[in-house]
């Protein structure tokens, strides 16, 4: 009998230890098998893994990420649209590598040159739509390195658009995560990214998804892979599971099985191991004005982000709000007055601006008069 017991609380414990996540310090360099590589959350930019994260290297197709951010900012911002026609150059026709043979005047949507670019990685699509934003493809390429900058993507120089192996090409898993995170938030993406298979031209050119975790990896929701003879095999490989978005970056890989393979540790690792939690957003009300044309002014607060967690962290999220008792006219719209700090366990997490809605102004001899002769205006 007590033979019978002890077996069985030590399968319970057993059990037990096998439910539990990994810890922080499971995944080992050796684990993932690439040269270079790291393992980010993005809303945080929080990184969970890295192995010579910053050891500047030849990225490849990866490069097209950089690519169509811009593209997808042009819309955004209504420079280009995806119904657009852009016409094949000689110089994007010439492209060789991965492409979709397009020919010198041959044209296509916008949103063709897209997927052809993030399904099939064409060259010659990325460079057509790199010359339709700016006229030429160097003019683009200085923009992607602004653009770069502004990121602060310190290991990174671009030469080209679409990643053909050129001396002085060059970024990082580091830098690589940090455009692919900013990409995502360009939703449409996805839209793209998701594609196994389609067809352009009508149906007559048939395209594959160059990333196979789509079909193999629960929550791929992209990005981008890259092979050139000097970059190796790279893959910067998105997903989410409950919530939480993932990003793992694989460069210099020997084969494309061992950098779908090196994704895939990480990311498991990182749904294993990590969660997000939405903190509940805080109406901040509204607070009173001294001396203003108003009593009294609404407060707003943006909603606050999802934070990242460890899954053994048992810790909830409290938050403190901090606004002063009363405001002194004048107030300004969108003026900064307090914030509200969130908090897991002792420690801040995130902290959010609250702003005034509206303007009040002060309560002088002046504005009374123009008041109430606004106001006798309107009878």
């Amino acid at each position: 009998m007590v033979i019978k017991r002890t077996v069985s609380v030590m399968l319970a414990v057993v059990m037990l230890l096998l439910s539990l996540p990994f810890s922080a310090s499971a995944l080992s360099k050796d684990d993932v098998n690439a040269p270079s590589a790291i393992l980010v959350e993005p809303d945080s930019f929080k990184v969970l893994y890295e192995k010579n994260a910053h050891e500047k290297r030849c990225v490849a197709s990866i490069t097209k990420v950089m690519t169509v951010l811009l593209i997808m900012e042009d819309i955004e911002n209504g420079k280009i649209s995806l119904s657009d026609t852009v016409t094949a150059s000689e110089h994007s026709a010439s492209m060789g590598g991965s492409d979709i043979w397009l020919e010198t005047g041959e044209q296509m949507s916008v949103d063709d040159m897209l997927k052809a670019t993030l399904v099939a990685s064409a060259n010659d699509a990325a460079v057509a739509l790199a010359e339709y934003s700016e006229g030429s493809e160097d003019a683009f390429v200085s923009r992607m390195n602004k653009r770069a900058k502004s990121l602060g993507m310190k290991d990174t120089v671009f030469k080209n658009c679409n990643g053909l192996d050129e001396e002085g090409h060059i970024s990082s898993a580091y830098d690589v995560a940090l455009m692919s995170a900013e990409l995502i938030k360009h939703t449409k993406v996805f839209d793209y990214t998701s594609i196994w298979l389609d067809f352009l031209r009508n149906g007559e050119t048939q395209i594959v998804n160059t990333n196979k975790l789509l079909k193999s990896y629960d929550g791929i929701t992209g990005l981008k892979t890259g092979t050139t003879d000097d970059a190796g095999c790279c893959i910067s490989a998105t997903a989410e599971r409950n919530g939480m978005k993932l990003i793992a970056v694989a460069l210099g890989c020997d084969t494309g099985t061992e950098r779908f393979k090196a994704a895939s540790t990480m990311l498991d690792y990182g749904f294993n191991n990590y969660s997000v939690i939405t903190p509940k957003k805080v109406k901040p009300g509204t607070v009173p004005v001294n001396k203003g044309m108003e009593k009294k002014v609404a407060l707003v607060a943006d909603a606050p982000k999802t934070v990242l967690t460890n899954k053994t962290n048992t810790d909830e999220i409290t938050t403190e709000v901090n606004i002063p008792e009363n405001l002194d006219a004048p107030v300004k719209k969108n003026q900064t007055v307090g914030s509200i700090t969130y908090k897991l366990g002792d420690k801040e997490v995130q902290r959010v601006i609250v702003r005034a809605k509206d303007a009040v102004e002060e309560c002088t001899f002046e504005n009374s008069l123009q008041y109430i002769f606004d106001k006798l205006i309107s009878l």
